[in-house]
């Protein structure tokens, strides 16, 4: 077995995370990556300029490594939400840019400081605000996680690309025509459950 190293393994993981997240808006038009698919809005650039934002708090602030520019939508004040999709004004060259300054500067702050570096989180309550990278590398993995979860639906609404990457689906092989019929057999057992 090969020796780990902690840090290294968080950080890799970390980044599947953010590039599965960056691949599902490849080949989209500027519509489809701003298209509300979901009740509550849910979009693709949102969710890169949602993560984003998160990564500038947690890898910046927490540790006391401001990022190099503030956002009105990131402020106290701000439209609730405003952090969960992209204004007209606002490009895809532009988040996905930012996106790319934010994922140096965090990876500047997880290489600069050891696991066991101490943090504190603004937002969080007291006695639940004192953390370290290691947690802060954790949730951050979760976060993206959980987002680029949520773009895998949209994607798949979208045009039914699916995957982890582009070149591995992480799903059995089927036609079209299979794929219909698994989905009917799945929507005769729910309504056979009620």
């Amino acid at each position: 077995m090969t020796a780990s190293d902690p840090k290294a393994d968080l950080h890799r993981y970390l980044n599947f995370a953010r590039d599965a997240l960056l691949w599902k808006l490849e080949g989209l038009s500027e519509y489809d990556i701003r298209r509300p698919l979901t009740p509550t809005g849910t979009n693709l650039l949102g969710l890169v300029k949602h993560v984003a934002a998160c990564e500038i708090a947690y890898f910046g602030d927490t540790f006391g490594r401001p990022f190099e520019q503030t956002f009105p939508w990131m402020a106290e004040d701000a439209e609730p939400n405003a952090d969960m999709w992209a204004t007209a004004d606002e490009s895809r060259a532009e988040i996905l840019g930012l996106y790319e300054r934010v994922r140096a500067h965090s990876d500047a702050t997880i290489s600069a400081l050891t696991l066991e570096s101490p943090g504190r989180v603004p937002h969080w309550a007291a006695g639940r605000d004192e953390v370290t990278l290691h947690r802060i590398l954790i949730h951050l993995i979760a976060e993206t996680q959980r987002h680029a979860g949520h773009a895998d639906i949209v994607r798949e609404l979208i045009d039914g690309a699916t995957g982890l990457r582009v070149d591995a689906h992480n799903l059995p092989s089927g036609d079209p025509a299979w794929w219909s019929e698994y989905r009917e057999r799945l929507e005769k057992t729910a309504r056979e459950a009620q």
